[in-house]
């Protein structure tokens, strides 16, 4: 149901308080002025702080800087006077006990009136005493046909002009970004170089980073990483790269749902977030990070407000990736939290959205303990599939030494044994063999020469991998996988004798 539908049938069935979020205020009023022209005709008046009442020239500055009297003065005008009154930021003053038993004594008399009372506010923010005479709606950012809409009015108001392609790029870009902000992009174009033009269309993603950076909770990731830099996971590349094109027209007219995400269990430093990069880069989506740490705030239900901003926000950009990192961290031992069910709630709502969401956001989670993952996580229908990245076999690492030396010594790779370095590091991660290269280059680097084989292999003699450190975790990791509970991301990756084999190769 659109929001003007939706307000509209609150309008004509008396609802006496609507509460509407929104991040957008002038476009959300218009709205309200529309819907209640639609209902009869209704006068609206709005109310600020600073400058009281407006929208009627006799009451024009009415309860200025005084919210009590903006509530009393509702009451005085003619009980069959059809009106819609916008109070605006009006949840700041909620706290007050005058005001809070005002709001319920108009939620009687209202509801036999044509009179209703909205409040605008960018956040979520009923206190229990009112939550049932207020209804709460949400003015979601504009959609894709509103968002043509005013590019093409701005375009041809500004006398430029785009192609069709070039037209439709720009709509899909700026999906997530007010109408104010698309106006500052169009606006910041034309002042560069007197029209809007096809290289403008770069200004979104700045825009769109800006928007992500006010949040403090997600991080817009630019993802350069390509699905060649990833040595081994076959199994899990060839999954990805069926799923190339799932996010066009042509798969919905096919009948495909959007794909809905990735669980990556696995030890430390095998690839996993690498993967999650490599997927945004492959697929030419946004890489949105989310700390989940950062989601926990201090005051109470303000994190249950951060998680659903950040749905909200991840929907508003979509289709994009949205990368979790590390998220067994953050709901580990939920039961020993006193935090008065606050991780409970978080998990709840962000499991439900996993599980209902319909919008083409593509959820990548990396986890390190599968053990903390509350098992709820873990159900069909959170993720399209669970896949566990391993340690590197011997050829997984040859491949592994191959994409890093290409990277370092394009000119030069002949020159190293590359089969003879992935014989040699047994039990090694793909984060252990990077940090071997680094070694070697020190060493090569302080003899004034170029890092060679044997520079690899010595660095390699120094390191001692996580896999011989955490033996117990890596065995219970490897044996979880090995129960089917997760599919392997590697063709080559055994279990059981072999595992044995490469943890004690002595």
């Amino acid at each position: 149901m659109s929001f003007t539908t939706e307000l509209t049938l609150c309008l004509r069935a008396r609802y006496p308080i609507i509460y509407i979020t929104t991040q957008e205020e002038e476009r959300a009023e218009q709205a309200i002025i529309d819907c209640a022209k639609q209902t009869g005709n209704r006068g609206v008046y709005f109310w600020d702080f600073v400058d009281g009442y407006q929208g009627n020239p006799t009451d024009a500055g009415i309860a200025r800087r005084n919210p009590l009297q903006a509530l009393e003065h509702i009451e005085k005008l003619p009980a069959a006077t059809a009106t819609v009154f916008v109070l605006r930021d009006f949840q700041k003053f909620w706290d007050d006990i005058g005001v809070s038993r005002k709001l319920r004594q108009l939620a009687r008399q209202l509801k036999s009136q044509p009179k209703n009372l909205i409040l605008l506010a960018p956040q979520v923010s009923v206190p229990e005493e009112l939550s049932e005479v207020v209804t709460v709606l949400t003015f979601a950012l504009p959609d894709v046909a509103t968002i043509r809409a005013e590019l093409e009015r701005l375009l041809n108001a500004s006398g430029s002009s785009l192609q069709e392609r070039e037209l439709d790029e720009l709509t899909r870009s700026c999906q997530g970004l007010s109408i104010e902000r698309i106006r500052r992009i169009i606006a910041r174009g034309i002042a560069t170089h007197g029209r809007f033009q096809p290289s403008d269309i770069e200004l979104v993603l700045e825009e769109k980073r800006q928007t992500i950076r006010q949040t403090q909770i997600l991080e817009f990731y630019p993802a350069k990483e390509r699905i060649s830099d990833i040595g081994g996971l076959d199994n899990l590349k060839d999954w990805l790269l069926r799923r190339g094109n799932a996010f066009s027209d042509r798969a919905r007219q096919y009948g495909l749902p959007h794909p809905r995400g990735l669980l990556l269990v696995g030890i430390q430093g095998t690839g996993k977030s690498l993967t999650a990069k490599a997927i945004a880069h492959h697929w030419h989506l946004p890489l949105l990070r989310l700390d989940v740490g950062r989601l926990f705030a201090g005051l109470v239900g303000e994190s249950e407000s951060r998680t659903r901003q950040t749905i909200q926000i991840a929907e508003a950009l979509a289709p994009c990736v949205l990368w979790i990192d590390e998220i067994d961290k953050a709901f580990a031992g939920m039961e020993s939290r006193g935090d008065s069910g606050t991780t409970s709630r978080v998990l709840g709502t962000f499991i439900t959205w996993l599980a209902e969401k319909t919008s083409p956001v593509f959820v990548v989670s990396t986890a390190n303990n599968i053990q903390a993952l509350p098992p709820e996580m873990l159900r069909r229908g959170r993720f399209d599939e669970i896949f566990f990245v391993g340690l590197p076999s011997q050829e997984e690492r040859q491949a592994i030494f191959s994409v890093h030396l290409s990277r370092l010594r394009a000119y030069n790779l002949q020159s190293y044994d590359l089969s003879r370095l992935a014989y040699e590091t047994p039990n090694f991660s793909g984060a252990e063999i990077e940090q071997t290269l680094v070694e070697a280059m020190h060493i090569g680097f302080s003899q004034n020469r170029d890092f060679t084989t044997d520079d690899i292999l010595e660095a390699a003699s120094q390191m001692i991998p996580l896999a011989r450190t955490a033996q117990d975790q890596v065995e219970a990791l490897q044996a979880w996988a090995a129960s089917g509970r997760a599919r392997l991301a590697s063709r080559s990756h055994g279990l059981g004798d072999h595992l044995k084999e490469r943890l004690n190769p002595e």
